[in-house]
Parts: structure tokens; C-alpha cells; sequence
């Protein structure tokens, strides 16, 4: 009977018609659901080969820039905590701040940095193959 409730509960507050303000209901907030990455690039079709998922939590020191890189697969983060400023090598530029998602560009160069006075804390997916590197250094 537990599942049954909570299966409805779930399919009424993702459907919008439970008020968010019951403690007991699961809340669902979809941060981002897109096919392009964050310059707006369309995200390329999936490698073929045994898939790999990695789960990344990065630190980024305030005043910190990361060298320039690039990821070969598609890769989703939230920025749990502070600031980070995105730049692709053609300046493109992109600021979260703490509870932003970003879907990252793939095969472009660019780097991250910490502009902040806080350290910074990324939560980053990353969906490629056992056999291929997640980010090249330039």
C-alpha cells in the first residue's frame, strides 16, 4: 500500500496538482532537460561502445583558473556552492552561481574560474565509453 501511495503522490507532483507546501510529498525540480549545450551547440549523438558513467565532485579554490580543456562526451553538472565562470576559447562566457545547472559544451575548448571569494563546489555527470578520456588539456 506504501508504494502504491508514494506512486501516486510521485505521479501528482510531477503532474502539478499536489501543493508543495505537505512535508510528505516528494517535490521534483527539473533543472534542465535540453538537447543543446550551454553556447546553444546541439550535444552530438552518443559513442558507441560499453557505456561509462563518472560522477565527478570538483573544488575549485577562489581565485583559481582551470587550464584550457575539453570534454570528448556529454557532460551535466550543478554548481552546489559559490561562483564559476565558464569561457570558451572564442569567448563565449557563462556565470552560475550556487544551484545552477549547466550542460557543458563537448569538443570545445575553454576553461573554468573561480572569480569568487568562496571556494567553488561542481557536482558533474559525465555519460562517454570505457574506452575514451572525459576531458583532454589542451
Amino acid at each position: 500500500m506504501k508504494k502504491l501511495f508514494f506512486g501516486i503522490c510521485l505521479t501528482l507532483v510531477l503532474s502539478g496538482t499536489v501543493p508543495a507546501e505537505n512535508p510528505n510529498t516528494v517535490i521534483v525540480d527539473v533543472l534542465s532537460k535540453t538537447g543543446s549545450s550551454w553556447d546553444g551547440e546541439p550535444l552530438p549523438d552518443y559513442p558507441a561502445g560499453k557505456p561509462e558513467i563518472t560522477i565527478l565532485r570538483i573544488k575549485i579554490p577562489a581565485g583559481t583558473q582551470l587550464p584550457l580543456h575539453k570534454h570528448p562526451v556529454i557532460n551535466a553538472g550543478v554548481l552546489l556552492s559559490g561562483e564559476l565562470t565558464v569561457v570558451t576559447e572564442d569567448n563565449k562566457t557563462l556565470h552560475l552561481k550556487a544551484g545552477d545547472p549547466i550542460v557543458e559544451v563537448v569538443n570545445t575548448w575553454h576553461y573554468g574560474k573561480n572569480e569568487g571569494s568562496e571556494p567553488a563546489e561542481i557536482l558533474v555527470f559525465y555519460s562517454g565509453t570505457a574506452d575514451r578520456p572525459i576531458t583532454l588539456k589542451k
